[in-house]
């Protein structure tokens, strides 16, 4: 197996974040280098958090048959025993060679790092930009991302100043890498306690939450009354802007210099837009410069950027209404299901996606009921009492990994516990289950606060991850920096460097700071933040304010005229399909015969060609492609049954009157 475990976890991470990918994203919509950028970013993310139990596990056999293998002399003062000198280690099912690791590991920290600091930002900024050609948009986003180059700068600065001026340290070519890693972790630091303070309490209290379908419910028609209010601001924004659009593209004609840039905006507004404004297009004057003032290149691009911005606020602000119809109809279902005498759940709306066939001969609607009126609720009390032990765990090795003697982190006294049974599968699930808890707390706070912004998401993801992996291994006294003991270090930490060439970071800011995460959990609790917001003037959900009490009873309304407007246009296609199988055959017979009579007709004018028109005959092809159209529109857009009756009467009578 040696070697096997990783190329298979290799691979297996590839197609998770391919499939993850093709799930939230859309290949057919977006570009091939978004798409390859982007899931390059995911993988890598992905592969160190799957990839980094493998390297302790490997790591805790090195320090075992290292300590084996070297003699009581040779082990005091150059590696800790931490087995007995005849007590065989046991090679874990995914170890590793030697060698293999710390490649592996530069090439994805370095690759990532160069998408998060370079590549991805600028490929946000070149879409967002409002140029019409490339050096226009190069050169917008090398501006716009002066800010993030310039912070990361600031600090690498500062440390390179620290080194340079201090004499004890010779400043060589590995320590410019370690101050440069330095920075960015201590970046990613600063920003992960803050979030994880958020998530650690967050997470729990909103699966606890989940429980309450009332208080889901009060807080969905909260949201609606919000979302309405930035809805309807985002549509009076586009039609703004496409209001300047018109006009632009009405006072720059077809052979204005300036005209393909209008032609490039116009192709970035939305479909219902461009076709009102082609129909003003017909007119090829000439333009005269000495009589109308037209826009300036520099004014084009700041109104396309407007269009760019206001039609993705548009579309962003509409998708998020229909999740939000979608989530209050489930949860209005589930509260109507709740006192069903049948024990069967009955859906107000069917679903619009096609459901897999599988999955409907198993979760019947008998196993729905009890699942989502029964079963749920109790599930998700039992869940968030879980994540709320692991978010106690977490707090509390925050605040005490520093202590090696005695040993109060509680993730390193797990790790230690399995090691010395060589339990490698426990240290490694336990390794990944805590990466992965440290990694919905921090991430689900990042999609909250950054929530339909382009890329931003997944820039935070590529530079928070790899400082969450280092502050976990700290948690779990894998790091040499943390543990202070002359150990062999893992591969990913091997690869960061020594940290001791900045002291003031390795001793000061990596221990005391994480501290932090507990006065943020608190401020979370009695949700200060919130509160804080709500007497800003920021409408925030409050069970106890007026203002959201007015809040959900304007959002309620609003749900039930979106369930009515939709209850509607089901019953009118229910109507209209019900119109096709009843009359369908019917109106083709219908359709036939007059096909057949007309074809009668024609041949009979046909061989009588010289005879002279009679009063009585039949009426003109005008009535004929009238009476065969008016078959043919025989669906009506909505009717009832007297209206069903009414009409086969009228077509009843014309045809009569015609044949």
């Amino acid at each position: 197996m040696s070697g096997a475990a990783l190329g298979l976890e290799i691979v297996f991470v590839f197609f998770l974040a391919l499939f993850l990918l093709h799930r939230y994203g859309d290949f057919k919509k977006q570009h091939r280098l978004v798409i390859i950028a982007t899931l390059l970013a995911w993988y890598l993310c992905f592969l160190i958090v799957f990839i980094l139990p493998l390297d302790v596990s490997t790591t805790i056999y090195n320090r075992c048959k290292l300590a084996v293998n070297s003699s009581p002399a040779e082990s005091n003062g150059s590696y800790v025993t931490l087995a007995p000198s005849k007590q065989k280690c046991f090679k874990p099912w995914s170890y590793i060679p030697n060698g293999i690791m710390p490649i592996f590991w530069r090439v994805v920290y370095w690759t990532s790092q160069f998408l998060t600091w370079i590549l991805l930002p600028f490929m946000q900024s070149y879409a967002r930009s409002g140029g019409f050609s490339i050096t226009g948009k190069i050169k917008t986003a090398l501006i716009e991302n002066a800010i993030y180059y310039g912070t990361y700068l600031l600090i690498f600065g500062a440390f390179l100043i620290y080194v340079a001026v201090n004499p004890n340290f010779n400043l060589q070519w590995n320590q410019l890498q370690t101050i440069g890693i330095a920075a960015a972790n201590t970046w990613g630091l600063f920003l992960l306690v803050l979030l994880l303070g958020y998530g650690l309490v967050e997470i729990p209290r909103s699966h606890w939450n989940g429980a309450k379908r009332g208080y889901l419910l009060m807080k969905t028609y909260f949201k609606a009354a919000k979302l309405t209010t930035e809805k309807a601001d985002a549509e009076e924004n586009l039609e703004d802007i496409m209001e300047e659009v018109r006009k632009v593209s009405e006072s720059i004609k077809y052979n204005h210099p300036l005209r393909k840039c209008v032609d490039t905006i116009l192709k970035k507004c939305p479909t219902e837009y461009q076709e009102r404004m082609g129909r003003n297009m017909d007119d090829y004057e000439d333009f005269d410069e000495r009589q109308n003032s037209y826009p300036s290149e520099k004014s084009l691009v700041k109104l396309h950027k407007q269009v760019i911005y206001s039609v993705q606020r548009h579309r962003r602000t509409q998708v998020q209404w229909q999740i939000l119809l979608e989530q209050a109809f489930y949860l209005e279902d589930v509260a109507k299901n709740e006192t069903s005498a049948t024990r069967q759940f009955v859906h107000t709306f069917h679903s619009q996606e096609p459901e897999n066939k599988i999955i409907q001969y198993f979760y019947t609607p008998t196993v729905e009921w009890y699942w989502e009126c029964l079963l749920r609720p109790w599930f998700y009390r039992v869940l968030a009492v879980v994540l709320a032990t692991f978010s106690v765990i977490v707090v509390w090795s925050e605040c005490t990994f520093f202590s090696t003697k005695p040993v109060l982190s509680l993730f390193a006294v797990f790790i230690q516990l399995a090691e010395k049974t060589y339990n490698y599968i426990y240290i490694e699930m336990a390794c990944f289950l805590t990466i992965f808890f440290l990694s919905i707390c921090v991430y689900s706070t990042v999609f909250r606060i950054l929530c339909g912004i382009y890329f931003a998401d997944f820039l935070l993801f590529c530079r928070l991850t790899p400082p969450l992996c280092l502050n976990f291994l700290g948690l779990t006294h894998m790091d040499a920096t943390i543990s202070h003991k002359n150990t062999q270090p893992t591969a990913y930490t091997s690869i960061m460097g020594s940290m001791r060439v900045l002291s003031f970071i390795a001793d000061g800011f990596y221990i005391y700071y994480p501290m932090l995460v507990v006065i943020l959990c608190i401020a979370t609790y009695f949700s200060l933040g919130t509160r804080c917001l709500n007497l800003l003037g920021f409408q925030q959900f409050m069970g106890d304010s007026e203002m959201t009490s007015d809040l959900i009873d304007e959002g309620k309304e609003l749900i039930r005229r979106e369930k009515r407007k939709r209850q509607r246009q089901e019953e009118g296609e229910n109507r209209r399909r019900e119109w096709k199988e009843r009359y369908g055959n019917r109106d083709d017979s219908t359709r036939n015969r007059v096909v057949h009579t007309d074809q009668k007709e024609s041949s009979f004018s046909e061989t009588n060609t010289n005879r002279p028109l009679s009063k009585y005959t039949r009426s003109n092809g005008r009535t004929e492609r009238d009476t065969i159209e008016l078959l043919q529109d025989a669906e009506p857009l909505d009717f009832n049954e007297s209206s069903v009756l009414f009409t086969i009467k009228r077509y009843s009578c014309l045809l009569s009157s015609y044949v």
